[in-house]
């Protein structure tokens, strides 16, 4: 590798049972690390979360609950994970959002001090983005091999949106060409409203995405705590946001009242 070290760079990488840092676990975790002297060490150890992984993230890393079941949970490895990581720099891909954060939630759960003051951290997914801007410019430079003239101006603009659109169902065999389906495709989160304050999850229901109750279910957030939908009504959230709240709201209170009816007849 054409890198000049002078400690060692550590490149990690995580699977966990989910993407909420405070709720989920680490269930397997690799680490490449490069010595200045040229020398690779690889550490690789499936973890025991002490909860089930939940099917969608079998399916996506190929980790079940019979995988871990007889592996070390995190806080028994903890010692020999952080002497493996003495004095090395981090790199990673997402790192700096999810992977660093979490492996220091996961020791900290465990009653080690991770310290991060001091490591250099490279995120390569930075790296890409600087390098390769994500502007309308710079897509259709990639796209349809020309610069764009004007843009910022909303005819120019849209006119190249609807160019580069033609040129990428050209060039990826794998895009139906049919609408739908690219609705689905660039659809990456499954909002619940247009801001996307709230989102579905793997079981399609509407969870939060934003603040202290991130990942938790709308409906049984209100159940135990009305007081929160009262403060989201009261809030500078869009309309839109709050008519989806409200429906939300009062689908609960009319599940309720069904489940009362049916309990005195």
């Amino acid at each position: 590798m054409q890198l000049q070290l002078n400690k060692p760079l550590a490149f990690f990488d995580l699977e966990t049972t989910g993407v909420t840092l405070g709720s989920d676990s680490i269930i397997e975790i690799s680490i490449l690390k490069l010595h200045p002297d040229g020398k690779k060490e690889m550490y690789t150890r499936r973890i025991n979360p002490g909860k089930p992984i939940p099917p969608e993230i079998t399916k996506l890393t190929g980790i079940s609950d019979e995988d871990v079941k007889d592996q070390p949970s995190f806080g028994t490895l903890a010692p020999e994970i952080k002497d493996f990581l003495t004095d090395c720099d981090l790199a990673g891909y997402n790192s700096n959002k999810f992977d660093v954060p979490f492996l220091v939630e996961e020791f900290s759960r465990a009653g080690i001090a991770f310290v991060i003051k001091g490591r250099k951290l490279v995120d390569v997914q930075n790296v890409f983005h600087k390098m390769e801007p994500r502007t309308l410019s710079a897509a259709y430079k990639f796209y349809c091999g020309k610069n764009l003239e004007n843009a910022h101006s909303a005819e120019a603009d849209i006119m190249a949106t609807a160019e580069i659109l033609d040129a990428q169902l050209q060039r990826y065999g794998d895009l139906e060409k049919n609408v739908n389906f690219l609705h689905e495709f660039t659809n990456l989160h499954k909002t619940v409203d247009l801001a996307g304050r709230m989102v579905y999850d793997a079981h399609n229901v509407p969870v939060f995405n934003f603040g202290k109750h991130k990942g938790k279910s709308v409906a049984q957030l209100f159940k135990v705590e009305p007081s929160y939908y009262d403060w989201l009504m009261r809030g500078d959230f869009a309309a839109e946001t709050k008519d989806s709240f409200r429906h939300i709201w009062d689908e609960m209170k009319l599940q309720e009242l069904k489940n009362k009816l049916s309990t005195s007849g």
